[in-house]
C-alpha cells in the first residue's frame, strides 16, 4: 500500500511540475504586455480565495487556521514568498523561462547550505561539496567570460536565495504551527502585500489577455492543490526529486512557444546542479 501511495505521489508531483511551468509560461506572456506587479496581486487575490476556502472546511474554521503563536514569522514568509514571485517573474521576462530555471534550480542547495546557520542543522563534508559543485554549475550557466553573466543573470539567482529562505523558515515555523496555518498565512498576507503595491500599477487588460489571467489563477490553485495531495500520500523526500522536472518542462515551453534556444553551457551548468541537489536531497534522506 505504501509502495503504491508513493507512485501515486510521485505521479502527482509531475503533474504539479507540469501545472506551475505552464503557470510560469503564462506570467511571463503577461508580465511582458502589463506590470508585473499589477499580475501577481490578482493571481494572489484567487489564491488567498482558495486559501480562505480551504482553510474554512477544515476543523475549526478560519480561527483555527489564523491562529499562531509567532503572527510576526508567518506574515514574513508570506512577504517574502511574494516578493520572490515579482522577482522571478521579472527574470522571465529579463532572461526567458529556460535559462531563469536553470539558475533556479540551485535553491535546494542554498536550502542545504543555509539549514545549518537558520535550523541549527547539522551539513556534513559530503553535502558541502555538493553545494560546491552545484554552484560550479550556477558559474558555468552565467558564463563570466561572457554570453549571458550581466546584472540580469543576478535576478534568477536572488529568487532561488529568497525561495530558499522561505523554505526555510517554513520548516521553523512548522515547529510550532501546523501546516494549515502556515499555508493560511502565506496566502492573506501575500495577498495583502501584493495588493498595497499592486493597486498602485493598475492598467487595463484586453479581453484575451483577461482569459490568460483567469487561466494563470486556476494553474496557481491547481498546483498548490496537487502539491498539497502530493504530501498527502507520499513522503517529500520520495517525491522531491522529481520537483526538477519543472526545469524540463519549462524549458521545453520556452523552445517551443516564446523561440528559446538552449546553450550548451546552460544545459551542462543545470545538469551539474540537478546532480549536485539530487545528492543533498539522497543525503538528507540518508541522515533521516
Amino acid at each position: 500500500m505504501a509502495e503504491q501511495n508513493t507512485r501515486f505521489g510521485i505521479w502527482l508531483m509531475v503533474l504539479t511540475t507540469f501545472i506551475f511551468a505552464v503557470q510560469d509560461g503564462i506570467s511571463r506572456h503577461l508580465s511582458a504586455e502589463y506590470n508585473v506587479y499589477m499580475v501577481v496581486m490578482i493571481r494572489y487575490w484567487f489564491f488567498a480565495a482558495f486559501v480562505i476556502a480551504l482553510a474554512g472546511r477544515q476543523a475549526g474554521g478560519l480561527r483555527a487556521a489564523a491562529a499562531t503563536t509567532q503572527p510576526l514569522l508567518q506574515a514574513f514568509r508570506g512577504v517574502l514568498l511574494v516578493g520572490e514571485i515579482w522577482v522571478m517573474i521579472t527574470a522571465f521576462v529579463l532572461l526567458g523561462l529556460t535559462e531563469s530555471h536553470a539558475v533556479f534550480t540551485a535553491y535546494p542547495l542554498l536550502v542545504a547550505a543555509l539549514s545549518g546557520p537558520i535550523l541549527g542543522e547539522k551539513v556534513g563534508w559530503r553535502r558541502w561539496t555538493a553545494i560546491g559543485i552545484g554552484f560550479i554549475g550556477v558559474i558555468i550557466i552565467l558564463q563570466p567570460s561572457g554570453g549571458v553573466f550581466s546584472p540580469k543573470a543576478a535576478v534568477p539567482l536572488a529568487a532561488a536565495l529568497m525561495f530558499a529562505l522561505y523554505g526555510l523558515l517554513t520548516r521553523y515555523a512548522a515547529r510550532r504551527d501546523s501546516a494549515a496555518t502556515s499555508f493560511f498565512w502565506t496566502g492573506v498576507s501575500g495577498a495583502v502585500t501584493a495588493t498595497l503595491v499592486g493597486a498602485w500599477f493598475w492598467e487595463p487588460m484586453t479581453g484575451p489577455d483577461w482569459v490568460w489571467m483567469i487561466l494563470l489563477c486556476i494553474t496557481g490553485a491547481a498546483g498548490h492543490f496537487t502539491l498539497i495531495k502530493c504530501y498527502e500520500v507520499a513522503e517529500a523526500s520520495a517525491v522531491q526529486p522529481f520537483a526538477y522536472l519543472q526545469l524540463v518542462f519549462a524549458s521545453t515551453l520556452g523552445m517551443t512557444v516564446f523561440g528559446e534556444t538552449l546553450r550548451p553551457n546552460v544545459a551542462i551548468g543545470a545538469a551539474i546542479i540537478v546532480a549536485a541537489g539530487l545528492f543533498t536531497l539522497w543525503r538528507t534522506r540518508q541522515k533521516a
